[in-house]
């Protein structure tokens, strides 16, 4: 059996979570996306770069905007810290860019069943202070009316890092088109420790997501344009990014109603 790995980028300082019973796990902070190209400007209009602020440090997450005050993400990149910083409407990092919106805020909430040990209900929200104005750079993504099903064609965006050997952020978003597979076909590898509220992916040879892709968007196009969220991204093979096993997602189906209860969201 393969052991899970959380995909967390320490900013600042190491950091680690303890061992489970059946698996080895590393949050996931940040990551990449192996195999993937370059996004186009406007191309995901709903990504979010989250810097999240602990006492032990700082960290990268991925996001997606659901709401103009709403944040969708995973709980295991905002449980404990104290202050987030998120880029909203620009691809770069780092590069000057007049599309790109900075907001601030310390207001989360976690699933209430979050484990961080087996990564189940491995999904929260963040709240921004003041709602922001969408554009054609910057917009929400629509969530899902039913799960994401078995052989789907998905795809997920992410700024971590490019290899197992090359550790670090990359400046511009990727992507990468993914198809899911049954839980019982993942089953095959991570066994038990994967959760009815999971999803998993595989690309050619080794694409997927890796070390800093935590809470990133898992997308499905349900029409040519209409871009839905499936699932948030949690954990990928403890043997490394580029093992070409599968990478791990909460499915964001079962929680419609909790996030619209929480958020005052509408369908």
């Amino acid at each position: 059996m393969k052991f899970l790995l959380l995909l967390c980028i320490p900013l600042v300082y190491g950091y680690i979570v303890p061992e489970t019973k059946n698996s080895t796990v590393r949050t996931n902070f940040g990551g990449r996306i192996i195999g993937g190209e370059i996004a186009r400007a406007s191309q995901f209009p709903f990504a979010a770069a989250i810097y999240a602020t602990y006492e032990t440090g700082s960290f990268f997450c991925g996001g997606a905007i659901i709401g103009n005050l709403w944040i969708l993400t995973a709980a295991q990149c905002i449980n404990g810290a104290t202050q987030f910083t998120i880029h909203l409407g620009s691809n770069s990092l780092n590069n000057a860019d007049p599309n790109r919106v900075t907001v601030a805020t310390s207001t989360y909430i976690v699933h209430p069943e979050f484990d961080p040990d087996t990564l189940e209900h491995d999904i929260g929200l963040l709240r921004l202070r003041l709602p922001v104005d969408f554009n054609e750079y910057m917009t929400s993504i629509s969530l899902p009316e039913r799960s994401v099903t078995d052989s789907a064609t998905v795809t997920t965006i992410g700024w971590g890092q490019e290899s197992d050997q090359n550790p670090g952020l990359l400046d511009n978003l990727h992507y990468v088109q993914l198809a899911t597979i049954s839980n019982t076909e993942c089953k095959l590898y991570y066994g038990d420790q994967v959760a009815d509220d999971m999803v998993c992916v595989v690309g050619q040879l080794n694409e997927g997501i890796c070390t800093g892709d935590s809470g990133g968007p898992l997308i499905e196009y349900r029409t040519e344009r209409a871009a839905v969220h499936v699932g948030v991204a949690v954990f990928v093979s403890s043997q490394g990014c580029e093992s070409t096993l599968p990478s791990g997602f909460t499915r964001t189906y079962p929680y419609v109603d909790w996030i619209r209860s929480v958020t005052g969201l509408v369908a």
